[in-house]
């Protein structure tokens, strides 16, 4: 996948195999979702002007949102009302938010009311406590003046709610009566106050230090966050508040906010580059510390790979190279379970840890990596993959703790399970000492201990060392002593 600013790369003779991958369609989109509810309209019933001016310019999340809100008038208008209706009705919940928030907030004087529909909009479906906590937190944080009033002369939050047409629900949870109100209120707030859109990443990072909000509480919150800052151009704040969040003197309940936040930048058709630069920034950095380097395990794992596998697996490589302790151990496995999901990932990963490997600070790590990922079997009949395979196996010859011999047992065993492959095996080994006699000799004693080791299949064992033993002649250019001149 070439981005569409990197065309220029792109060799001429392959350009007709090309095709440009761009947005989907919403009016697909749209019946796509629709089908799910069970809503199957006709072709003419979908080809209304005003449906299509709205499909051309909606992100696609808000398709999701207006099939959605086809499907609840379906359900509440009852049947002598049909497709055209609901749709119909729909569009204009979708169209009619914004100016009435508009017009809410223009008509509103009071700054505390404001805040509250802000409050409310952003912890939508939370408890009353949730919101007027929000609340007093985002007025200190615009220094807004302190009401003097005393408490009980003062408005109730019931009254409070009603007044911006909120309810209260029987589970306790507060949430605007009309569909939609709340991201347009978000929305509003974020486009025309640009001046104070850093108070309110401050704002939302010190609501978040709120130990009472319970995880799916969190977990919306941070969507409606992450929204804002990348529908307005500030991928920044999102980035700010992963480091502050994975610091180590934070709580370890921010741990699973920075990833998500991470995970939706990530996603961010505009923003995705942006992050992903951050997260190599992050992964190559001596000073990123522990917290931080776990999350970007996670979101490397579970949010990049599905969509950049190869810059996953360079990003996975750099944390396993620089972890520590727990981190280091995951971005291991990491890094090991993503090149063995695919063979293009196991060339890449084995290319990695094979190339300058004598040059590299990182040899020792990339020693064990390497040692745990080549597979004796796998793809071994490509001269290129037994070429890796070999500087691999050379490298980890020449080290002096021999971490090597736990996992030749593994490839001398794999000559006799599978005979058909042995002469690749065994030509991968041979190659790997051919240039020191030291090190052959290494492998020799540590193949014959292999042999003298057996339980059983003694035979297949001697046979497999002698075959050995032939092949580092071959690669060190000896011939056997029958035809020696």
């Amino acid at each position: 996948m070439l981005p569409r600013h990197l065309g220029y790369l792109l060799r001429d003779d392959l350009r007709h195999l090309s095709a440009e991958i761009g947005r989907p369609s919403g009016m697909r989109v749209l019946a796509r979702h629709l089908r799910c509810e069970n809503i199957e309209p006709t072709a003419t019933q979908l080809e209304g002007k005003e449906l299509r001016k709205y499909l051309a310019r909606a992100p696609l999340r808000t398709v999701a949102a207006l099939a959605d809100g086809i499907r609840r008038h379906r359900d509440t208008d009852g049947a002598n009302r049909d497709f055209p209706q609901w749709l119909t009705a729909a569009l204009a919940d979708e169209h009619d938010q914004a100016g009435r928030v508009a017009a809410d907030i223009a008509a509103e004087e009071s700054g505390r009311r404001r805040a509250l529909l802000l409050s409310l909009a952003m912890f939508h479906g939370s408890p009353p406590s949730t919101i007027l906590s929000a609340t007093n937190t985002l007025l200190k944080a615009l220094s807004h003046p302190h009401d003097e009033t005393p408490r009980l002369d003062r408005t109730d939050l019931y009254a409070e709610f009603t007044a911006v047409r909120a309810e209260v629900d029987a589970d306790g949870r507060v949430s605007f009566a009309l569909p939609g109100y709340d991201s347009a209120v978000r929305d509003h707030f974020w486009t025309y106050m640009p001046d104070v859109r850093r108070q309110l990443r401050d704002w939302f990072r010190d609501c978040m230090s709120s130990p009472g909000l319970e995880p799916a509480e969190r977990q919306a919150a941070v969507a409606r966050f992450a929204e804002q800052g990348l529908r307005c151009q500030r991928p920044e704040d999102l980035r700010a508040l992963v480091e502050r969040w994975a610091r180590t003197d934070a709580s370890p309940r921010y741990l699973p906010d920075a990833a998500q936040l991470l995970a939706l930048g990530l996603s961010d058709d505009q923003h995705g580059r942006y992050f992903r630069q951050q997260i190599y920034d992050w992964s190559t950095a001596a000073d990123t510390n522990e917290r931080l380097r776990h999350t970007l395990v996670l979101v490397c794992s579970e949010s990049m790979a599905p969509t950049h596998p190869d810059q996953a697996l360079v990003r996975l490589h750099h944390l396993a190279r620089r972890g520590k302790a727990r981190d280091g151990v995951a971005a291991r496995k990491a890094v090991l379970s993503l090149a063995r999901s695919e063979n293009r990932l196991y060339e890449l990963m084995l290319t990695r840890l094979s190339t300058d490997r004598d040059q590299n600070s990182w040899a020792e790590r990339d020693s064990a990596l390497f040692l745990a990922l080549a597979d004796p079997i796998r793809r071994i009949r490509s001269p290129r993959v037994r070429a890796l395979l070999a500087q691999g196996w050379s490298a980890a010859l020449r080290r002096p703790d021999e971490s090597w011999a736990g996992y030749l047992p593994h490839w001398l065993s794999a000559c006799i399970e599978y005979a058909e492959h042995r002469g690749h095996i065994l030509e991968v080994l041979a190659a790997a000492c051919a240039a020191d006699s030291r090190t052959a000799g290494r492998l020799y004693r540590a193949a014959r201990a292999w042999q003298h080791a057996a339980d059983g299949a003694i035979a297949d064992r001697a046979d497999t060392v002698d075959h050995l033993l032939h092949a580092i002649d071959i690669q060190q250019g000896i011939e056997s002593y029958p035809n020696a001149v």
